[in-house]
């Protein structure tokens, strides 16, 4: 079977049972992200993951399920290695901006392929490390599911937040001990339980907040 015909079945499936709802256009775009991304994937090694069914759940449904969650306009994916969560949020929200940031040049030479072939004008490419990045404005929020600890991330990532912005920590299961050494000026406000069709074991994601800087 054609893998843009077996993708564009399998996200339906998916998407309903996430209780997500994608106009025709979208799931076209999804569809045409992940041809690309199994595409690419033979020389620029973006994923581990081969199989096509699980490519549509690993990648666009585990993306895609976070979505009722994540709040803000300007949202950065950090360490997005192939564009996720952040190419299939995009697609999603054309009326948010999402800034995607890895330091391997090759998964960010992707990214501006994806950006150019699926015209994603709310998409920013930045290819460096998190610490020399300096945006302006800052973010409503920053997401990722590449930091090995939500320390890790917060720590790398808290100069890039506005004052009122949100950490949005995607993990399997529940990060007890991540969460029992944070600074006590941040908050986990939420977690929420994730459930991925097709994919085994748990996913949360930590919804992180801090107290304000002093004036």
């Amino acid at each position: 079977m054609d893998s843009s015909v077996l993708f564009s079945d399998q996200l339906e499936r998916g998407l309903a049972k996430i209780h997500l709802s994608a106009t025709v256009f979208q799931q076209q775009q999804l569809v045409r992200y992940l041809v690309l991304f199994e595409k690419w994937n033979k020389a620029y090694n973006l994923s581990a993951i081969r199989d096509r069914e699980e490519m549509v759940s690993r990648h666009l449904l585990d993306s895609l399920v976070v979505q009722p969650f994540v709040k803000g306009d300007r949202i950065i994916d950090v360490g997005t290695g192939g564009g996720l969560p952040g190419i299939p949020l995009a697609i999603m929200n054309p009326e948010k901006h999402y800034t995607l940031l890895d330091s391997n040049g090759k998964k960010t030479r992707f990214l501006f392929q994806v950006k150019t072939e699926l015209a994603l004008g709310n998409v920013q490419i930045a290819n460096t490390r998190v610490e020399n990045f300096k945006p302006t404005p800052l973010f409503d929020g920053v997401i990722s599911r590449a930091f090995a600890s939500i320390e890790d991330m917060i720590k790398g990532c808290e100069p890039l937040l506005s004052d009122n912005g949100r950490f949005w920590a995607m993990k399997g299961v529940y990060p007890e001990t991540e969460l029992s050494v944070l600074a006590k000026h941040y908050t986990v406000e939420a977690s929420h339980s994730l459930d991925v069709p097709g994919c085994d074991g748990e996913r949360h994601l930590l919804e992180i907040s801090r107290a304000r800087r002093p004036v």
